[in-house]
C-alpha cells in the first residue's frame, strides 16, 4: 500500500432510504455511481442500481465490524468504496459500525477519507406516511438485545414512556426474538394509557406496505417483524378521523398541553 493509494481512497457510507429510489437522494445516487465496491447486508446492495464494473460485497446481517473493516482495507488500498445502509445510515446501522472499527483500528485506518451521506429513515418514511406522529419529542428504541442487555431496554422503554415521548420501535421482532415486541407492549401497557395511538408499518414504501392504525390496548404485537416500524403515542398524540372508510390521521400537537 502507499500513500498515493491511501490519498485516493475513500468510504461512503450511503443511506438507502426504506425502499423506493424516488426516497434516495441525489447525493447517494451520485456516491453509487462514483463507488468503484459496494458492501453491505445482501438484501441492501441488491437494491442498489446495478452499474458495469462496479464490484458487490454482499454478507450476512451479523457482521456489520467485518464489513467495516473490508471497506477501510479496501479504500486504504486506493478504492472508492460505498457502504450501504437500508434508511438513514446513522439510526441503528453501519455508520456507527465503521467508526467502531475506526476507534479500534490502527493508524492508517484513521487517515481513510469517510463521508457519512444521510438517508431517508424507516421512521421518517412511515410518519409521512401516518400523518405527523412526530411533531413533537420523540425517542427511538431497539428492541433487538443481540448487542445489549435486555435489562437496558425495559429501563429506557419506562423511561420513555415517563418522559411522555413518541416512542419508535426498531428491530420489534424476529424469528430469534419473537417474545421481545410482546414484552414490551406489556410494560408500555402498565404505563400509558390504553387509548394511545398505535401504528405498525411494515414496508414502508415497498409494494408490499401495510400500515395498521391502533391503539396500545389493541394492538396486536404478532402483527410485527423485522420489516415494521412500530409507533407509539405519548398522551397528546391524536386521530384525526377521515371519511369512506379510511384510516384515521395520526398527529402529535407542536404545543404540549394544548389540547388540555
Amino acid at each position: 500500500m502507499t500513500d498515493q493509494n491511501l490519498s485516493k481512497g475513500r468510504i461512503l457510507v450511503v443511506g438507502l432510504g426504506p425502499g423506493p429510489e424516488k426516497w434516495l437522494t441525489p447525493e447517494a445516487s451520485d456516491a453509487l455511481v462514483i463507488a468503484s465496491d459496494l458492501i453491505g447486508y445482501g438484501p441492501y446492495v441488491e437494491r442498489a442500481p446495478h452499474r458495469e464494473g462496479q464490484l458487490r460485497h454482499a454478507s450476512d446481517n451479523r457482521v456489520e465490524i467485518d464489513r467495516a473493516r473490508h471497506a477501510l482495507e479496501l479504500a486504504k488500498a486506493g478504492r472508492v468504496v460505498a457502504v450501504v445502509s437500508g434508511g438513514d445510515p446513522g439510526v441503528f446501522a453501519m455508520a456507527a459500525a465503521l467508526f467502531e472499527a475506526v476507534d479500534h483500528g490502527d493508524e492508517t485506518d484513521r487517515a481513510v477519507r469517510i463521508e457519512i451521506l444521510p438517508g431517508v429513515s424507516a421512521m421518517q418514511g412511515a410518519a409521512a406516511r401516518l400523518g405527523a406522529p412526530l411533531g413533537h419529542d420523540f425517542c427511538a428504541i431497539s428492541l433487538s438485545d443481540n448487542l445489549k442487555p435486555w435489562a437496558v431496554i425495559e429501563r429506557r422503554l419506562t423511561a420513555a414512556a415517563q418522559g411522555d415521548f413518541v416512542i419508535a420501535f426498531y428491530n420489534p421482532a424476529s424469528r430469534a426474538r419473537p417474545d421481545a415486541i410482546h414484552t414490551a407492549f406489556a410494560l408500555l401497557r402498565s404505563l400509558k394509557a390504553g387509548a394511545t395511538p398505535v401504528a405498525l408499518a411494515r414496508a414502508v414504501g415497498r409494494p408490499d406496505e401495510r400500515l395498521i392504525v391502533t391503539t396500545l390496548a389493541e394492538v396486536d404485537p404478532s402483527l410485527c417483524d423485522m420489516s415494521t416500524l412500530v409507533l407509539i403515542g405519548s398522551s397528546e398524540t391524536r386521530f384525526v378521523e377521515r371519511p369512506d372508510g379510511l384510516a384515521p390521521w395520526i398527529y402529535t400537537p407542536r404545543h404540549y398541553g394544548a389540547g388540555r
